[in-house]
């Protein structure tokens, strides 16, 4: 049976199924709970015997055996992730939690003729992304900047152990199925060993794996298709960082277009920490991520980062538990709106002028060939206006804004038509017949050994053969300079006895080559050439010579022998 294809989800397992993995160990399959993007998700026991309960504490995630996610997150839980590793390195971090899912078993199960891989892990609650949902988009300060702590201790582990998450989200955030205030992060299809037996992959862009990841947060290395590394993680979580701390980025609008999301992210590292620090909303400043992605900024593609530092960055007196409650304030509640919304919706929020744009040439990177629309709530931001709007306009002339701003995007219809005006135009008729004819300029032809044909009709004369038409007397030259040639090389060439020898018809430089190698003459003349007028009068004395001879020959001997 064909494989199936690796875009589809599995076909379901019939329930009670019963799986034994790379241990021998039994597990008995219940309903599926959820599905990603190749995979499905089962209720799991390992008590085979009877019905698996509805609060079990496992899971089993099945794909097809031919799927690579699930192959590279097992690899990564096989490799980097051991229960007694983890335990470990908790005791040197003095760590009471660290947010990676447990790993229990694994293995190959068959059913209808299709091969199916699974993989037995602990049972996680509901996603971060739901709570963010709830809320607007938006989590409290004090949440932020907890969850932030955490994923750099899970990072940390992770780089530590030669690999990288590379897609981090709050769709991968799984809160604990028993205890909501663990947070974990799931989900390593994309994981990349970035550092294997202990050396660091090179810097090297390939445009064509560009805007590789989750188009919102993935780092700006993985929009150049540059392997993924510790700072590209970092970036990742920055971003992440202020989304759920404002409720929404910069380049919201423009994410059918990757690379005016790569621009856009682009300009914003370029101008931390103002660009960060300008999207502050009302109640939660972003000082904190601001310095956070000032300095995954400054790290070198191979450099280790300062996890300690990076977690007193995000604030180091933060403690106690998670509160996912919404956040105060009606920036919270309009900060998610979609900018595609009506102006009625949003009219109310945009016209009042308490907060300054992030800056007229970050608004114009983003929304540039766009149709003018109202600003939407969502990016009015920062402190009061403390200046009249004329000296607002002032602080930046109008000619240097426009010279700022990005070119909009073109089409591939316009750069289809640009290349056809770059394209050289073609050259006329009248030129192509090579330079005026004179005496003793023209240029030697170089013999064409490979010609076939004596048809001229849609051909041009070249030079040589209108120098030959032209100059006759020159002709007659040539031509006995190259039997003089052919001449000496008859006296001093060994073949010349040779029953292959070939005697050339006529002598012409152009049109006879000799060749050392093959020790042969090497003739091109077409056959239904004719010989020259002089071998012509030369052949008809000889055969003249030899007849009379013979007429000789014939009488003396009749004289001879008449008297017999």
């Amino acid at each position: 049976m064909a494989p199936p294809r690796k875009s589809v989800l599995p076909k379901p397992l019939p329930d009670s199924f019963i799986l034994t993995d790379t241990e021998k160990k039994k597990w008995r399959l219940g309903k599926i709970i959820g599905q990603g993007g190749f995979g499905l998700i089962y209720l799991a026991s390992q008590d085979i015997e009877r019905p698996v309960a509805a609060d079990t504490n496992f899971v089993i995630k099945v794909e097809y055996q031919d799927n690579g996610p699930l192959f590279s997150e097992l690899k990564f839980y096989q490799r980097a992730a051991k229960p007694e590793s983890m335990q470990q390195w908790k005791r040197s971090k003095k760590l009471d939690f660290l947010g990676i899912p447990t790993y229990w078993g694994s293995g190959i199960a068959e059913y209808n003729n299709l091969r199916y891989r699974f993989m037995a892990m602990d049972r996680l609650g509901s996603d971060l992304q739901k709570v963010c949902e709830c809320n607007n988009g938006r989590l409290k300060k004090t949440t932020v900047l907890q969850l932030g702590k955490r994923l750099v201790d899970i990072l940390e582990y992770i780089h530590k152990n030669e690999y990288v998450h590379a897609d981090i989200k709050a769709a991968n955030l799984m809160l604990g199925y028993r205890d909501p205030e663990q947070v974990y992060l799931a989900d390593y299809g994309l994981s990349y060993r970035y550092c294997p037996d202990g050396v660091h992959k090179e810097y090297k862009e390939n445009p064509k794996k560009g805007h590789n990841g989750t188009i919102e947060y993935t780092s700006i290395d993985a929009h150049k298709g540059v392997t993924a590394s510790r700072r590209s993680d970092l970036q990742i979580l920055g971003f992440c960082l202020l989304h759920w701390l404002c409720g929404s980025l910069p380049w919201d609008g423009v994410l059918k277009n990757p690379t005016r999301v790569q621009e856009a992210k682009e300009s914003l590292m370029d101008n931390l920490p103002d660009s960060v620090q300008q999207l502050s909303v009302s109640g939660s400043s972003t000082d904190e991520v601001a310095k956070f992605l000032f300095y995954v900024n400054t790290l070198d593609y191979h450099e280790e980062p300062d996890y300690r530092h990076l977690k007193t960055l995000l604030g180091s007196a933060v403690r106690g538990g998670l509160d996912f409650s919404k956040p105060q304030g009606a920036a919270g509640e309009s900060s998610t709106k979609d900018p595609r919304t009506t102006d009625k919706q949003k009219g109310q929020a945009s016209r009042v002028p308490k907060a300054k744009p992030s800056s007229p040439e970050e608004h114009d990177d983003v929304h540039e060939g766009m149709k003018s629309k109202m600003v939407p709530a969502r990016y009015i931001r920062g402190p009061p206006l403390t200046k009249p709007e004329s000296q607002q306009k002032e602080e930046v002339p109008p000619a240097v804004r426009r010279s700022l701003r990005p070119k909009p995007a073109r089409t591939y219809e316009e750069y289809d038509s640009e290349e056809e005006d770059e394209r050289p135009k073609p050259i006329a008729a009248h030129y192509l017949r090579g330079p005026p004819i004179k005496p003793r300029s023209q240029p030697k032809q170089k013999p064409n050994p490979k010609r076939t044909s004596r048809k001229t009709n849609d051909v041009p004369l070249t030079s040589g053969r209108m120098d030959r038409q032209l100059f006759p007397q020159r002709r007659k030259d040539e031509r006995a300079k190259c039997e003089t040639e052919h001449r000496e090389r008859r006296e001093e060439s060994a073949f010349q006895h040779s029953p292959t020898y070939r005697y050339p018809e006529y002598c012409d430089c152009q049109l006879y080559e000799y060749t050392d190698r093959m020790g042969k003459w090497k003739d091109s003349v077409p056959k239904n050439s004719s010989p020259p007028q002089r071998g012509w009068l030369m052949s008809w004395l000889v055969f003249l010579s030899v007849f009379l001879l013979l007429v000789a020959v014939v009488g003396v001997c009749q004289r001879t022998l008449k008297p017999l």
